[in-house]
């Protein structure tokens, strides 16, 4: 039994079978195999940040057919086409907040497959390389749309899937409406949530 992550060969490669089993307390993801430690428990602007988007998206999402989860929420990328067996997932994820429309992705452990709206909300612990693989991660999977919130510059990436590749629709700043693509009538008061 894994009760320690100091237990585990950080250069070996693990899946969602492997990563149910583990008995400690420290927050980790699976990006294609490889475990990525989270940061201590985020600052409270990232709190906050989270807290606001969630009202706000969570307002606009009562009596649609979409749900919002933030984290902890476990979000397993599996191949598009077919089901995938826990011991053949790779790639397990805690995004800060998503949105799933598809309900049959859904289940009591949280979603398998991908989310059609994934905010990261990056902290002093996120690193580049994780940000990278995030990234190239989401747009492998089909997320459709895809935003990083960088809240010391108060500014919100928004990319968007396009020919199953990202593209930054826009960085917008603080005080600016920002639309959501997936959601033609809904907008984010980016006022709200810096």
């Amino acid at each position: 039994m894994i009760t320690s992550i100091d237990q585990l060969d950080l250069t070996k490669q693990y899946t969602y079978a492997d990563y149910l089993t583990w008995q400690f307390s420290e927050r980790v993801e699976l990006i294609k195999g490889r475990i990525f430690k989270m940061s201590p428990a985020p600052l409270r602007t990232h709190q906050n940040i989270s807290f606001q988007l969630s009202l706000q998206i969570g307002n606009y999402l009562k009596g649609r057919n979409c749900d919002a989860y933030a984290a902890p929420f476990d979000v397993r990328l599996v191949n598009k086409r077919r089901s995938t067996p826990d011991n053949q997932i790779t790639s397990v994820v805690q995004p800060d907040i998503c949105v799933i429309c598809d309900k049959s992705k859904l289940d009591d452990r949280g979603c398998v497959g991908a989310p059609d709206w994934i905010i990261e909300i990056l902290s002093p612990g996120n690193n580049k390389k994780e940000m990278k693989d995030k990234f190239e991660l989401y747009e492998e999977n089909g997320v459709k749309e895809y935003w990083v919130i960088y809240p010391d510059y108060l500014q919100i990436q928004a990319f968007d899937l396009v020919n199953d590749k990202f593209t930054l629709r826009e960085t917008y700043v603080n005080e600016e409406k920002v639309p959501v693509k997936i959601f033609p009538d809904f907008y984010v008061d980016s006022t709200a949530i810096f």
